[in-house]
């Protein structure tokens, strides 16, 4: 089944600066652009850091040439100097659901998306995320029928009925084997963009007990 790579959501066009870059400037581009945090490249764009407005915040002070140290004005941090390293960076083919978690997990705002080499490809955020939880029913109900059931489940046409509204899934129908139900709620469950599944679904036949006596079977010492 294909899952939503980040790459698919991601912004490519993302604002950056080098490790020297003033801080000054940081903040400027910060207010500019209206964002939270910008990736610090080295010379190969490879992201070695993110400074963010709680990096900045944490490193504010009075103004370029006020500050003095043994009587010896203190120059005004760089953005190598206050970035958060290492960066926390996602690559382009990484699927949408496990850069969720992630950004989750580390109560990230924004993300680099870096490429095979570590290189800077994009930016996602979490507001970039959230855009698969607005798919439009009919492609949800599209991929439910081919992906799921006609190609990973192998469920002839018609024996499963799918109706999809404001992303809640409804199944209604039969397979032919009970081994095939949880597969079945739990593939639709992890598809992009489904916020719940809803089965009445049913079986023609229960192999379970089958199975699980062919496994304690096997499992017998001889």
């Amino acid at each position: 089944m294909k899952h939503i790579k980040v790459a698919d959501l991601m912004t490519d066009e993302v604002v950056s600066v080098a490790p020297g870059s003033a801080f000054k400037d940081v903040a400027k581009l910060l207010a500019q652009y209206d964002i939270s945090g910008v990736p610090v490249l080295d010379d190969e764009d490879r992201v070695v850091g993110v400074v963010s407005q709680t990096d900045l915040l944490a490193h504010a002070g009075p103004g370029p040439g006020t500050s003095r140290q043994n009587g010896t004005a203190v120059e005004p941090p760089t953005a190598g100097d206050i970035m958060s390293a290492p960066a926390i960076t996602v690559r382009a083919e990484e699927t949408v659901a496990d850069a969720a978690r992630l950004m989750t997990r580390r109560g990230i705002e924004r993300r680099p998306v870096v490429d095979v080499e570590d290189r800077l490809v994009g930016i996602v955020t979490r507001r970039d995320l959230l855009r698969m939880f607005l798919r439009p029913d009919s492609e949800i109900r599209r991929r439910v029928y081919d992906e799921i059931l006609a190609e990973a489940l192998g469920v002839p046409a018609g024996d499963v009925d799918v109706h999809v509204v404001d992303g809640i899934v409804t199944l209604d129908g039969h397979v032919e084997r009970r081994s095939r139900l949880a597969p079945l709620l739990g593939l639709v469950g992890q598809l992009e963009g489904v916020v719940a599944v809803a089965s009445r679904v049913t079986a023609r036949t229960d192999d379970t007990a089958t199975a699980h006596a062919d496994q304690a079977r096997h499992a017998m010492p001889w």
